[in-house]
Formats: C-alpha cells, sequence, structure tokens
C-alpha cells in the first residue's frame, strides 16, 4: 500500500512543546541505585506522574488543540486500551468539546473509572473490534473527530515531546527505551533523537505474548503477530505493526527487547521496592527491557527508561508482585 508522507519533525515536536504544558506536565526523572559494579546507570522518566497517569496526554493535548473549532462541534473520539481515551477525554474537557471512547474490553477497572470521570461516553468493544479502528481509523458506532491513538502526526509530535525533556535531564543519554503498543511514543522519542541525538540507541519493549515490532524488524516489514495473547501488559503490545507506522518506527528503533511477563513483574516489584512508584505493565516492560542481558551487556552508560504510565488495578498490582 501507499503510505503518505509524514510531519513529524523536530520542529513540529518543538511547536508542540508550546501547546501541552498547560494540560500536561514535565515529568520527573529518577535514577536506579546502581545494578552492580561497572553497570550503566539507568534513569526512570516517571509518565506515572501525568494528570491522567499516562504519557497519552502529551499527544491527546496536541492533537485536540490543533483541531479548529468547527472539528470540535460534534466532539472528539479515540480507541483505547485506557490511557489514550483518559488523554483524548481531559483534552477535549480543557477545550470544552465532547468525547467519546471506544473502549478495549482488556481495560482495567481503574482505567473505566477514570474515563468516566473525566467526562467522556464509554462505548465498550471487544479487542478484535478496537483493533480494527485502529487498522481502518474509522468506526460506524462512533460521531465526530477521530484522534487515532498513536497513528497521527500531532499525537505523535506530543508525545516526541517527551524526549526534549530526557535530553534537557540527561543529556549524556547513550540509550532510551520505551514500550511499544502502536508505536505512537517511539516514533516521536526516535524523531527528536535521531535529530539531536544521532548516536544514542532507541529500544523498543515488548511483551513476549505481544511482540510484533521484533518480528516486523526480523522480516523487514511490517506483520502480524499470530501468537498473540491477551496479558496484564494492556498498554503494550498490538496484533501487529501498521503498514502507516512501519516507516516512522524502522527509522526511529535500533532493537526491539522482547521480555517475558515474569521479568515485567519483577520490574513491577523493584519500581514498587526501590522507587516506592506503581507501574502498570507497559512502563515495567520498559523497566524489564533496561535490564535484559542484551541492554546492560551493550556498553551503554547512561540509559533512560521511559515508565510510560501506572494505571492498573491495585487489586491486580498486589497479586502480580505478591505471587
Amino acid at each position: 500500500m501507499d503510505v503518505p508522507a509524514r510531519a513529524v519533525t523536530l520542529e513540529a515536536v518543538r511547536e508542540a512543546a508550546t501547546r501541552i504544558y498547560p494540560v500536561a506536565r514535565r515529568t520527573p526523572m529518577i535514577r536506579l541505585d546502581p545494578i552492580g559494579r561497572g553497570e550503566p546507570e539507568i534513569f526512570l522518566k516517571l509518565e506515572i506522574f501525568q494528570p491522567i497517569g499516562s504519557f497519552k496526554l502529551r499527544g491527546a493535548v496536541n492533537a485536540v488543540a490543533k483541531l479548529p473549532a468547527s472539528a470540535l462541534a460534534d466532539g472528539v473520539w479515540t480507541v483505547s486500551a485506557g490511557n489514550a481515551a483518559q488523554g483524548v477525554a481531559l483534552a477535549a474537557r480543557e477545550a470544552g468539546a465532547k468525547a467519546s471512547v471506544l473502549v478495549m474490553d482488556t481495560a482495567p477497572a481503574t482505567k473505566i473509572a477514570n474515563i468516566e470521570r473525566l467526562g467522556a461516553t464509554i462505548h465498550r468493544a471487544t479487542y478484535d473490534e478496537c483493533w480494527k479502528t485502529v487498522e481502518e481509523h474509522r468506526s460506524d458506532r462512533m460521531v465526530g473527530r477521530f484522534i487515532h491513538p498513536f497513528d497521527d502526526d500531532d499525537f505523535i509530535c506530543g508525545n516526541g515531546t517527551t524526549a526534549l525533556e530526557i535530553l534537557d535531564d540527561v543529556p549524556d543519554v547513550d540509550a532510551v527505551i520505551a514500550s511499544i503498543g502502536g508505536g505512537g511514543l517511539l516514533a516521536g522519542i526516535g524523531c527528536v533523537m535521531r535529530a539531536l541525538k544521532p548516536d544514542a540507541k532507541v529500544y523498543a519493549a515488548e511483551p513476549e505474548t505481544a511482540a510484533p515490532l521484533a518480528a516486523s524488524l526480523a522480516a523487514g516489514r511490517p506483520v502480524r503477530f499470530d501468537a498473540w495473547q491477551a496479558s496484564f501488559v494492556d498498554g503494550a503490545g498490538g496484533r501487529s505493526v501498521l503498514p502507516t507506522m512501519w516507516p516512522l518506527l524502522r527509522n526511529a528503533v535500533d532493537h526491539s527487547i522482547v521480555v517475558s511477563l515474569a521479568d515485567t513483574t519483577a520490574a513491577m516489584r523493584l519500581a514498587a521496592e526501590q522507587c516506592h512508584i506503581i507501574a502498570e505493565g507497559a512502563g515495567a516492560c520498559a523497566m524489564a527491557a533496561a535490564l535484559s542481558p542484551l541492554v546492560r551487556h551493550a556498553g551503554h552508560k547512561r540509559i533512560v527508561v521511559v515508565v510510560s504510565g501506572g494505571n492498573i488495578d491495585l487489586s491486580r498490582f498486589t497479586s502480580l508482585v505478591t505471587a
């Protein structure tokens, strides 16, 4: 298929930074205790402290803020496992527009409750229906302007502001790791890193149950992940890499680290015990990748891990970290 030219540039990310901060926050960076002698320093970029508990607010605010008033008249909608829905709901509320969401049935109760608290109308759907909507950019059930949760240049550029902050706080970073669902976070980060820190590596992190980017990088083309399974890592790991996202991800990502669910759980426990933070599965997946031998022994000095979100049911979190 023909893939349209994208408008994801360093200049567009910098412009997004002029729009998002009335709603989004500049999030803190903390350092993990050294893992061992001669090991790289690992810093955690805590997107869990966004007002919605996820980086998705950055992209949502930028995408909604760029819409003319006429486009907001019938409201906006998105499709989501929970975090993009919260971002679009808050961005729409701040813009004085209605919001509705097609929400995957895998979304945890805490995300559903937060979407409702932000005033969005919820339409529940199966994972398959939601992924079809992601692929086709449309749904007959929804009304208003569609805000794609990742395959949207304005959304991607909003996400890219994360990398601007990373470079401010750790200018000598030589590796950045983030989990991947659809790729909107990594595409934005990769755009900035390639422009301002081209020698730094950019790693994706995927759960073993849903790793289409690793398969796509190995095949040299976007592919589906036929062994896909639902898991507690609901914010990462799609069924496929969208052909429209492939050129961005191919250029943005050096390697995709596939981690086990057990290692992801261990990373959640480490974040709670050492840093006193709650990381949802997707955020912990990136931590697990940073702690993997492949990354730890790659010769890096300073690694930044984007802890992308902290929205997980407390009962589920407790059962996972105490198992």
